[in-house]
């Protein structure tokens, strides 16, 4: 599939306030195909999105918003558009967007994607903290206007074949767990491989 080289990118190419001002469960299926790029010290880093997973507010028992507004989740129930960025199992940083609107705390997961420009042969991005640790995306990026900044989202091309399963690692939130909220791209070889029991309540 052709798309325009990250380094060619443009302001005006960069996805806008109406795209994120919508629910996170919309947000996840059209963030699919998109492609996230991190500018800095002249190196260009993409991936084309191919894996997502929404988390819809407080009442959303597997998302972080149900703890109500911390230090940690001051962003989330922050204003759409920006990056959510929290460190998890004391190692990998987990890239969101924050969407739909201020104080609803949705966002959007992204776990994976396809490598585009940029990416060390050796790094990974098959997974949500591979996939930030070869973009070079930290907590340092929290709060980040995506639509301003050195980190962005880029239009897709074509809207991608998708499959729907519930969210992974969220066992803990019981029924919310099986909602099917994760979304992927159909066949590709960038996505996540989770074992069948962090799936939804698992096997």
């Amino acid at each position: 599939m052709l798309i325009t080289p990250p380094s060619q990118l443009s302001y005006d190419m960069r996805l806008g306030a109406d795209f994120f001002a919508r629910d996170a469960l919309v947000v996840a299926r059209e963030l699919l195909g998109t492609v996230l790029v991190h500018q800095r010290d002249g190196d260009v880093r993409a991936v084309r999105i191919v894996e997502t997973e929404a988390y819809r507010g407080p009442t959303d028992l597997a998302c972080h918003a149900r703890v109500g507004l911390t230090k940690r989740t001051r962003t989330l129930y922050g204003p759409p558009g920006h990056a959510y960025v929290y460190l998890i199992y004391g190692m990998y940083d987990c890239f969101n967007v924050v969407c739909f609107g201020e104080g609803k705390g949705h966002a959007v997961l992204v776990r994976a994607g396809e490598p585009l420009s940029g990416i060390p042969d050796a790094s990974r991005t098959d997974g949500p903290g591979r996939m930030t640790r070869a973009l070079g995306i930290t907590r340092a990026h929290d709060g980040f206007n995506l639509r301003e900044s050195s980190l962005f989202l880029a239009p897709r091309a074509t809207r991608p074949k998708m499959t729907t399963t519930p969210r992974v690692g969220v066992a803990y939130s019981g029924t919310w767990a099986e909602k099917p909220w994760r979304f992927y791209e159909t066949g590709s070889r960038h996505v996540s491989r989770p074992s069948p029991r962090q799936i939804g309540l698992g096997s």
